[in-house]
Order: C-alpha cells, then structure tokens, then sequence
C-alpha cells in the first residue's frame, strides 16, 4: 500500500478491467475486457488521450486465459478501429466494442463492416438512443446500455435495439434494484460483477452438505488444523469424498499410484485446496458452469497475494460464496468459525485484512477511486487480479472435473 497523501507510483498506467457478462440465470456468457488511465488528480484520464497506453495492455493479453471457452469483449481504439490491429486474431470469441463516440467518423460504418467481414463479433457501447446509432443496430451484434445512466428511459432503449435486431447487454449490473430494472425491460445479458454485495435471502437454511462444507472451512481455518476431524468431515460427506479421490488420482495431480485412503488424498491434497474443494461444492461447480467457482477462487487468489497471508484467501473465498448463496455475513461467519480479524474485514471491511477485501471489491466494480480510498494502487490490484486469473481457472476446471 502507499500513503495516500503522497501520488501513486504509477499513474499514467493502464489499469486492466475484466467483468462477466452473465444470462439472466447467472451462467457465464463471457467477459468484458478494458483498459483505463488514471490522472494525477485521481480522476480517469479520456480514452482518446491515453490509446497507446491500452493498445499495448491488448498485445500481451491472452484471450484463453481471461475468458476461457467463453466470449470475449474489448473496447476498441482507433487502431483496433483501422484493421484490428492489437487485437487477438478474429474466430477465436473475440467481439469489438465499438465506443459511442467512435460512431460519428465519417468512415466509421464502413471500418465497422470490416471488423465484421474480418471475422470479429460486434457490440457497440455507450447506447443511448442517439439517432447517430441507429445505422449501427443492423451491423453488431450486441448493444451496451448503461442501467444506471438510462433507467428513465431503460424500456424504450430496449424495445428500440430489439426491434432492430440486436441483443442487448445491461452495463453495471451491479445490484438487485439494477438487476431487476434490466430484466424488466427485456435486457438479454447482464454485465457486473459476478457477485453482488450484501445480498440475503431472510431465513435461508443451509443444507446438510452446506453445513459439512463450513465445518470443513472452519477446521482448515484453525492456526493448527485437526487431522483427525478434517478427515471425518471429509469421510462424512459422499460427495466431499468422491471430489477429494478424485482429484488426488488425477493426472494433474503428479500421484503414481492410486490412492483409496481419505487420510492420505487429505495430506496429499492440502489445506488450500481442501477449502477449494469445499467452495465448489457449495456453488456447485460442475464442467458446464465452472464460472461462478472461477470468480471465487479469482477473488480469493487475489486478496491473498495483496494480503500476503492464507487468510486473505479465506477472506474473499468467503465474501464471494456468501454473496453467490444469498446468505447473510453473519451466518458465514458463525459457521465457519473464523477469526475476529477475518470476521471484521467480512461484516465492514474493517481490521487489517478489511483494506484488501475492499480493494478487490471495488476492482471487480471498476471503481479505481474506491481502490485509491482502500489505500491501494489501482494498477498492483489489476496486475495481481489478473495474474490470478489463469491459476484460478485451472483449479476451477480440475475440481468441477471431479465433481462431473
């Protein structure tokens, strides 16, 4: 962290923004990619002034490692405008969002229709019912609408780009009122975070398999775990069971020769990813729907490697799956038994891991001033949020395979 009354060490950087774009039923339909600037003053510098600098964040981003088999959506620049340049090769998932203002160039049709024809999925950003956009409906593919800056007039951009044939995706998605202002008016896809914050359902009961994965995630979060008790919760629970086998006998795993011991897959498999396997049996990762699971393990990866310890992990693993459960803090933190320090930075952000979780909030939100206010650089969240990212899906991929 850095003192916030001295500058950022890295302003002028390019600060990498990744959100999912989700169907109405949460399911991952892919992930929107941008790059933003901070100014001196804390403000975001105009995207025509610091092009260059995104342009070269999109020549080292790897679009398998950031959207997987999923789709993915990056705001052009004027070079990406002229030819694609900087961009991933088209035919791999890759759509072009074409910023709002961009659509008053005199050629900017025909280099649109040449994204097309080149192979790239269009969408076009910043809709707000200028009759400049309406040649634009019939070419892309998809329409961003902001929902907080539209919701007066939400229902009629809606049923306008629908009527011209394109789908649209609700931008800042990013609470229920939102959520349900989007839907509607008859948005096709939502784009936000993965999880909203503070989100309960009022009386929700855990199940008897819930209940064993908490128990599990409080015995690992002991300062001095109790094997014994690690393995009769894990033995107590079928599938727990089954999921820890089998990743253990894996191929990815490095094992020579089969285990059949629960004792010895518990060892073998550690601690972390122990807590890893609980997660996806609560959100009930599967093949088919690895998202959810890979946003938490991105987010807890994440406050890890910024806070520098395992509870950091445990902390946005935690916040994440509370959120994708609809269950309150409060009953996350009884049954999982964690410490005062974990407890604080869950229920308000406080305490000396409160700092970090907030900042990777606010990351997965685009809110670089509220990462500032966290007390921590947007551009060291983005680069160690990103870094998480392939880790993430890699372990999300190895335990929704054990759970298939």
């Amino acid at each position: 962290m850095y003192q916030l009354d001295q500058p950022p060490a890295h302003v002028g950087s390019a600060v990498v923004h990744r959100q999912p774009i989700v169907h109405p039923d949460r399911s991952v339909f892919g992930y929107a990619v941008r790059a933003s600037v901070m100014a001196p003053d804390g403000s975001v510098e105009p995207e025509h002034r610091v092009e260059h600098l995104v342009e070269a964040q999109y020549r080292i981003l790897d679009p398998d490692l950031l959207s997987g088999d999923k789709l993915l959506i990056l705001r052009a620049t004027t070079r990406v405008m002229m030819g694609g340049h900087d961009l991933p090769p088209a035919g791999g998932g890759v759509v072009v969002e074409i910023p709002g203002h961009m659509t008053s160039g005199e050629d900017a049709a025909e280099q649109v229709i040449a994204l097309k024809h080149m192979g790239y999925g269009l969408a076009l950003g910043d809709y707000t019912g200028m009759p400049a956009h309406d040649e634009f409906l019939s070419i892309v593919d998809y329409v961003k609408i902001d929902v907080a800056a539209q919701a007066d007039r939400l229902d009629q951009l809606v049923a306008h780009v629908h009527k011209c044939g394109a789908h649209v995706i609700a931008e800042r998605a990013d609470s229920r009122d939102r959520i349900h202002a989007a839907l509607s008016a008859g948005a096709d896809l939502l784009q936000g975070p993965m999880f909203e914050r503070h989100r309960s359902d009022a009386g929700r009961q855990l199940s008897a398999g819930e209940v064993q994965c908490f128990e599990l995630v409080r015995l690992l979060s002991a300062e001095y775990p109790d094997q014994d008790a690690v393995v009769h919760v894990v033995e107590s629970d079928p599938e727990l069971t089954m999921r820890v086998l089998h990743l253990v006998n894996s191929s990815a795993s490095g094992v020579r020769r089969r285990i059949d011991s629960v004792r010895q897959a518990v060892v073998l498999v550690g601690p972390r990813q122990l807590n890893a396997l609980a997660m996806a049996s609560l959100v009930d990762a599967r093949t088919a729907a690895v998202g959810p699971l890979w946003s938490v393990l991105t987010r807890a990866l994440t406050c890890s490697r910024l806070a520098g310890t395992d509870a950091g992990y445990v902390v946005g693993m935690l916040s994440a799956v509370a959120s994708h459960l609809k269950l309150s803090i409060d009953s996350i933190i009884e049954r999982s038994g964690v410490s005062e320090a974990i407890a604080d930075a869950l229920r308000d952000q406080t305490g000396p891991l409160g700092p970090v979780l907030a900042a990777v909030l606010a990351h997965e939100e685009n809110d670089t001033a509220a990462v500032v206010a966290a007390g921590y650089e947007p551009i060291e969240v983005a680069h160690v949020h990103l870094a998480a990212i392939p880790e993430a899906l890699a372990t999300a991929t190895a335990l929704a395979t054990a759970a298939a």
